[in-house]
């Protein structure tokens, strides 16, 4: 996502009308180039569209998000298909429960609703490396989309198992999508490789089509522009008004204030598009949630926030906002609007303070974590030789000399990806970090143990620096020294925390500082309260143990059994002199970390699932 760029191509737009509709079929939709309008079934039409990414959400909540939107007047949403939602390794699919895109097209259609699919290879949106796989790095020089061999391979049979998935929901064959996005941005991009569209285009049109139409139209078939927040669309080639991403908000970094856009500048600009008889997309009408590991970061690295809320028509939890209403009101006045009433913003619960008992540290439960087992090399791998895709790596080796005097440890070609927790002995001794922190001062013996663990903070998602390899990805120095002979784990604390696996903590001989604590383990139970009619509700966490807040959705609760909260503390738990907590309340707190350095929130777990 991005202010419109010159060079290249911008963006391709496979209309379906090349697709097959002059075959014979009933539906059609298209171009009048003449008229410069689109004609659904022969008519003019204009789209009023929302985006929204079903992988942000919960399948059960769905149909709750879809509903609203069409409630509010739209006629069309946008989703992404990230790539690496679905092919987790190569050759491994899933397309089941929060993954079950098939649903989620047929759930839209029957609301009413029809689809614009942007199913990339590649699609940015703030999403791990643009949700391109990052199994692709195991060709270290892979050149992203381009027409480098070895990803086109890939693309090609991925592409080969999702598209014919998608033929049957095309809008000629009885489907609710009317067009399809080859790509992303692309003349943002450095490769800026025509045949590498082609190849897109022409692979779309062979698998739906079953034949190759060279017409001048497809190189590119139609360009639209992402405009900035609140410029007006403007007119491209001889398609006419269109706005494939009006910005209802921002995103967010880690450390950044939430970005905040006033409704009465959205609803005004939206307004002057729609006179102007502009399709229109609101990117995002909902942002929901980046789940698991799965958000992205720009360059310079920042990273995103689990929350992706983007200050939308829509809340993070589908709550309706003072936005949504306005532009409900603007709508009205150029279509009617469905009648009846909008489902309610959905209830929360606030479930109270959990008090945390305190687990082991990473590396007290080292032989629990790693499920591979230790791996041995000269110089440092990277997760992707490790075969780890998101989360830690701890890597461990020795101080090959006496550091009675402090001693910098340093990443010299800035090769912390992305931040890294520092340990001589087992006591903390200082962070890490990509671009901001390459040196930290340590002292110790001879042979004294040294453990860093690194934290993938998430895979930028835009520009030419996607090829974002993830780790110790070069050489550390101490001193005139260069670093060798490492052991590396690689941490399986989804699975472990799922199994219970983490015993209860040990004394430490080695005294910590007092502004830092080796990454430890915390936990707690809660148990959701009888007679309270519609539990489990969503909740937020929030206060001691977190900075930052996060939605955690009441579908993954139980009333049957406590629930189990697990929270890996990576630098200091702000509690050493009583006990830790938990907060969970009914109001999110969306905004900036507590300390002005930037930090990288805890990792909390729920009923064994990773939020």
């Amino acid at each position: 996502m991005s202010v419109l760029r010159c060079g290249c191509i911008l963006l391709l737009l496979l209309q379906l009308l090349l697709l097959g509709h002059s075959l014979g079929a009933p539906r059609s939709f298209s171009v009048d180039y003449k008229s410069d309008c689109f004609r659904k079934d022969g008519e003019s039409f204009r789209y009023i569209s929302g985006s929204i990414h079903y992988s942000r959400i919960p399948r059960v909540y769905w149909k709750d998000r879809l509903l609203k939107m069409y409630m509010a007047g739209l006629n069309a949403i946008q989703t992404y298909i990230p790539w690496n939602y679905h092919e987790v390794s190569p050759g491994q699919y899933i397309f089941t429960g929060d993954r079950d895109v098939e649903y989620f097209l047929k759930l839209a259609q029957d609301i009413g609703l029809l689809v614009i699919l942007r199913p990339g290879p590649y699609v940015c949106g703030e999403w791990d490396m643009g949700g391109l796989p990052a199994w692709l790095l195991n060709k270290k020089d892979i050149v992203l989309r381009s027409s480098d061999p070895d990803y086109i391979a890939a693309v090609d049979k991925w592409m080969g198992k999702l598209l014919p998935m998608m033929k049957p929901y095309l809008y000629q064959n009885g489907g609710p999508i009317i067009t399809v996005q080859v790509e992303n941005e692309y003349g943002s991009y450095f490769a800026c490789d025509y045949n590498y569209l082609r190849h897109l285009t022409k692979l779309f049109a062979l698998t739906w089509a079953r034949r190759w139409c060279s017409s001048p139209r497809m190189e590119p078939a139609s360009a639209t522009s992402n405009v900035a927040r609140y410029k007006i669309c403007t007119p491209l080639l001889t398609l006419g008004l269109v706005n494939s991403e009006f910005y209802t908000g921002w995103l967010d970094h880690w450390g950044s204030r939430h970005s905040v856009v006033s409704s009465t500048i959205v609803a005004k600009t939206l307004n002057e598009m729609l006179a102007m008889g502009a399709n229109v997309n609101m990117y995002m009408f909902i942002g929901g949630t980046n789940f698991g590991y799965w958000n992205g970061a720009n360059s310079p690295y920042g990273a995103q926030p689990t929350s992706y809320d983007y200050d939308a028509p829509l809340s993070e939890a589908g709550d309706l906002t003072e936005k949504y209403f306005a532009i409900q009101e603007v709508i009205k006045m150029y279509h009617k609007i469905p009648e009846g009433p909008i489902p309610p913003t959905t209830p929360k619960y606030a479930y109270g303070t959990v008090v945390m008992k305190k687990l082991q540290t990473v590396t007290d439960a080292l032989d629990k974590l790693s499920f591979s087992g230790p791996v041995k090399s000269r110089y440092p791998q990277t997760f992707i030789e490790l075969e780890q895709a998101f989360g830690y790596v701890l890597y461990r080796t020795s101080l090959p000399v006496d550091c009675s005097a402090p001693t910098p440890l340093s990443s010299p070609l800035n090769g912390i990806h992305d931040r890294a927790y520092v340990s001589v002995d087992g006591a903390a001794v200082g962070i890490l970090e990509r671009n901001n922190i390459l040196t930290v001062n340590v002292t110790g013996k001879t042979g004294s143990q040294l453990d860093i663990l690194v934290e993938n903070m998430g895979r930028i998602n835009y520009g030419k620096e996607i090829n974002d390899f993830k780790g110790l990805v070069s050489n550390l120095t101490l001193g005139a020294n260069t670093l060798d002979n490492w052991i590396m784990y690689s941490l399986s604390i989804d699975e472990a925390i799922s199994q219970g696996l983490l015993g209860e903590t040990k004394p430490r001989d080695a005294p910590q500082p007092a502004t830092l604590s080796l990454p430890t383990f915390y936990e707690g139970t809660f148990i959701i309260p009888d007679g309270i009619p519609d539990l489990p509700q969503d909740t937020s966490s929030t206060a001691q143990m977190e900075e930052g807040d996060t939605l955690r959705p009441g579908n993954i609760l139980s009333t049957a059994a406590p629930n189990n909260v697990t929270v890996l503390e990576l630098e200091q738990a702000p509690c050493s002199s009583g006990p830790c907590s938990v907060e969970f309340t009914a109001t999110p707190i969306l905004n900036a970390t507590v300390h002005s350095d930037y930090k990288q929130p805890r990792r909390l777990f729920v009923k064994d699932d990773l939020l």
